[in-house]
């Protein structure tokens, strides 16, 4: 090979690492909504040596787009209802999903042998889902190759899912929808578990619940991460305790819960009922589907905040956290010290406790939780307090009071483990102070 043949191969390399690293913010992540959707990446597909130079590059940037092993795990554990895409990330086999799909693409994709399975208007969001069923025998990665060469102006993804920030718990019977209302002060959403309001973390806290994957179940996640955004009950408290928190249920017990098309849809649900600041303790890949709900959320004004996962420093960028649109936040424990699974890069905006910490537990009791799935709430907390209502400016406003109160940690200013540095240390509740017992991971 050539010098500039190489050259040629490893800037299409770096080029395609780009699209990937290109949604990391430079400040909050609060940007102004970018142009047009992006699509998953298509690496170079030029013939390469073993062991040379340019394959070791080409090598480099596909690990950086590979799923972390433990959601690779999902598709394992799912019994057949979900597929792994090219890079390994679970998706619902057989689901592809275009975004406000044209009736020209509409009909070449018919043509084409493809087939609608739903479709869905969110006003909400200004939004139309299609989602799309491959002609036989054709794998999801040639088909959606095929719809983006069908049509190059539309946007199409896979039905990616999205597992919490760590293991999904087991969930119980169906939840109430409503708890009994109490307090007043501001309202959050959630996106994420069911959330057993009957817990005495929250039983105070007027809990409004939607399921988006069968009725909403609760389980020890989504009530844990409610508990520290809401909750209020003798030495333990949330974030923002007597706040109203609409919390939507993606998962509902579903094998394919946590997927694409269910975070839309609460995230429209979310717009609908005007929540300024919503949790998303989630994580998965990039997404066109999800990036533009994310994008015309923001747009109306709501803050969403994310935790940016626990699967390693060197663990590809997980999302929603690293939107451009998606505050992201990291976990530090007791001692300030962020955690050595926690992820890292220009993605994380802020660094919250989320360790050697209380939250909500199984039956009426505590659990020491670990992970940024729980400093997430913490921050929306905080949040919540300068944000009453969606606001582009007041949203940009809340993020950076919140930044002026971080004491900066690590590196000197911004850096990719603290960001610009850490918060919420007075919203850390003792586990011994309410009696924990046990753990919560992640």
């Amino acid at each position: 090979m050539t010098p500039m043949s190489l050259r040629l191969l490893l800037s299409s390399i770096f080029a395609a690492v780009a699209m990937v690293a290109a949604t990391g913010p430079a400040v909050a992540q609060i940007g102004l909504p970018g142009g047009g959707l992006p699509q998953t990446p298509r690496l170079p597909a030029l013939p390469v040596d073993p062991g040379s130079l340019e394959a070791t590059a080409r090598d480099g940037v596909q690990r950086g787009l590979e799923a972390p092993a433990r959601l690779r795990g999902l598709v394992r554990r799912s019994g057949g209802a979900l597929e792994a895409d090219p890079w390994g990330w679970p998706v619902v086999r057989g689901e592809l999903v275009a975004v406000d799909l044209s009736p020209e693409g509409r009909r070449r994709a018919l043509q084409a042998g493809f087939a609608v399975v739903r479709e869905e208007r969110l006003a909400a969001l200004d939004m139309t889902t299609t989602v799309l069923a491959p002609p036989r025998r054709l794998s999801l990665g040639r088909a959606v190759e095929r719809l983006r060469d069908l049509d190059p102006e539309g946007s199409y993804a896979f039905n990616h899912v999205h597992a919490p920030a760590g293991a999904l718990a087991e969930a119980g019977p169906a939840a109430a929808p409503v708890s009994a209302p109490q307090g007043g002060r501001g309202r959050m959403g959630l996106i994420d578990t069911g959330v057993d309001a009957s817990h005495p973390a929250v039983a105070e806290a007027r809990i409004v619940q939607r399921g988006f994957a069968g009725p909403a179940r609760p389980a020890s996640h989504g009530t844990a991460v409610a508990s520290l955004m809401v909750g209020r009950s003798g030495g333990f408290s949330g974030a923002a305790p007597g706040a109203e928190l609409y919390a939507a249920d993606v998962y509902g017990g579903s094998t394919t819960g946590g997927s694409a098309t269910a975070l839309v849809q609460a995230l429209a649900w979310m717009v609908e009922n005007e929540a300024p600041v919503v949790n998303v303790s989630l994580v998965g890949p990039r997404n066109a589907v999800v990036e533009a709900a994310v994008r015309r959320a923001a747009g109306r004004g709501m803050l969403i905040v994310a935790a940016v996962g626990n699967d390693g420093p060197s663990a590809p960028p997980l999302y929603p956290a690293a939107y451009a649109d998606v505050v992201g936040v990291t976990a530090v424990n007791g001692r300030g010290r962020v955690l050595p699974e926690a992820g890292r890069g220009p993605q994380v905006d802020f660094a919250a406790p989320g360790a050697d910490m209380a939250a909500a537990g199984p039956g009426r009791g505590y659990v020491n939780v670990r992970g940024s799935s729980f400093a997430a709430p913490l921050v929306a907390g905080l949040l919540s307090e300068r944000l009453s209502r969606p606001d582009r400016n007041g949203a940009e406003a809340a993020v950076a009071g919140v930044a002026r109160t971080a004491t900066d940690a690590g590196a000197p200013g911004r850096d990719p483990v603290y960001g610009v540095g850490i918060v919420a240390t007075d919203r850390r509740v003792e586990p011994r102070t309410v009696g924990a017992r046990g753990r919560l991971s992640r």
